[in-house]
């Protein structure tokens, strides 16, 4: 996964009881409930990881133990820091909230454990930090909505939510489970309370709950007929085309063994086009030849932290890295332990390898953008197409 972002949180409502599953749910947890050989909630965590989301709030009730079990072995597989918060009685969603509210950044993410809406979510926190609502929420168009929360959506304001939005048996906007919470929930909330019931239709009503319409993949379990057909779409879901980037003369000005942040200047229109790439769904990789290591200019502790800073700069725009590679290696290197050849070094495609194993990759609809015969060799040899950045624009 590429570098975390600073003050992202996820909260995950993992507490239901998940009865119209029948006896898929009498001893498992909804969330943990299996999806083509992984628990869905690893699925759902893997999203939010690829986001640049570091820290996650489990909101626990039912079987709160095979939670902390899951959370316990799953946290350093996605590099996550996962805290778990156990209502002691059923208090209801927004009940599980303040129970965790010791837990929760001052503005946080929330996501129902049982579905999964494939939608950029630092493009849902980009509009929420535009708009003037306490929370913000990702929409849904769908044919039915009996299911599902309808909404009414004047501009970017939810002016009528649940029953007040009086849906239309055509079809229409519905709450997908993914929210923006940009005040805490102790000015929101209560001991006992729904968020669906109480909190949400009150912001609607006081003018302060927005939403964005987005069209992506959607999915609830929490059904048998869902959770069966889960079972195929989620992996299918999941499964992306890839945009490789080479960094330097692509992403940002090349100066010669640019290594530390006074020395990066983003290219122009190069933001915009990793958002545009996040916003269509696909993974957006960095695959680099770094020899100023290997000659000493600068250490791989300054790649990291030059790394952490793009995704920084990224993230203010909605955007993020899904995943970095980079090579150190010389055959030439001035210090010694990084004085070898490597199938990592471009035009080898050692980097692209790597990232097509460990990721769910569509590689016949991937491609790679560089500015040198390396990268473009280096796709070649990876079975990628390759793209000269001027060709792309």
């Amino acid at each position: 996964m590429g570098p975390k972002i600073d003050a992202l949180q996820a909260v995950v409502l993992c507490g239901g009881l998940g009865t119209r599953l029948g006896d898929l749910t009498q001893k498992t947890p909804k969330p943990l409930l299996e999806v083509d050989g992984k628990p869905f909630l690893e699925r759902l965590l893997f999203e939010v990881a690829r986001h640049g989301i570091g820290r996650v709030v489990l909101l626990a009730g039912f079987k709160a133990d095979e939670i902390r079990a899951f959370a316990a072995k799953t946290a350093t597989s996605l590099g996550l820091g996962i805290a778990v918060s156990v209502e002691p009685q059923p208090a209801g969603t927004g009940g599980a909230l303040w129970c965790a509210r010791e837990l929760l950044g001052p503005e946080f993410f929330l996501l129902n454990g049982d579905s999964w809406f494939d939608v950029n979510l630092l493009d849902l926190r980009l509009r929420a930090n535009r708009a003037s609502a306490n929370v913000f929420l990702a929409l849904r168009s769908l044919p039915d909505v009996s299911r599902y929360g309808a909404v009414r959506l004047e501009g970017d304001r939810i002016v009528e939510f649940g029953a007040a939005a009086k849906p239309d048996l055509r079809g229409g906007l519905v709450n997908a489970g993914v929210y923006y919470f940009k005040k805490g929930i102790d000015d929101l909330g209560a001991p006992f309370c729904s968020l669906e019931a109480d909190v949400l239709p009150k912001l609607a009503r006081d003018g302060k709950l927005g939403g964005f319409a987005y069209d992506g993949f959607f999915i609830d379990i929490g059904i048998p007929d869902s959770y069966a057909e889960a079972q195929r779409s989620v992996p299918e879901a999941q499964k992306r085309p890839a945009v490789f980037f080479d960094r330097d003369g692509v992403l940002n000005e090349d100066y010669g063994h640019v290594g530390a942040i006074d020395r990066f200047k983003w290219r122009d229109g190069a933001i915009d086009m990793v958002k545009k790439f996040n916003d269509e769904g696909k993974f957006v990789f960095i695959v680099t030849n770094q020899a100023g290591v290997a000659k000493g200019i600068y250490r791989e502790e300054d790649i990291a932290t030059l790394h952490a800073f793009m995704q920084q700069e990224l993230a203010r725009a909605g955007a993020h890295i899904d995943d970095i590679r980079y090579c150190p290696y010389h055959p030439e290197a001035v210090i010694e332990s990084y004085r070898r050849a490597s199938d990592w070094r471009k035009p080898e495609p050692g980097m692209i390898l790597d990232l097509l194993r460990r990721w769910p990759v569509d590689r016949a609809n991937s491609l790679l953008i560089g500015d040198s015969e390396l990268d473009l060799e280096a796709a070649r040899r990876a079975g990628v197409r390759g793209v000269h950045v001027s060709e792309h624009g």
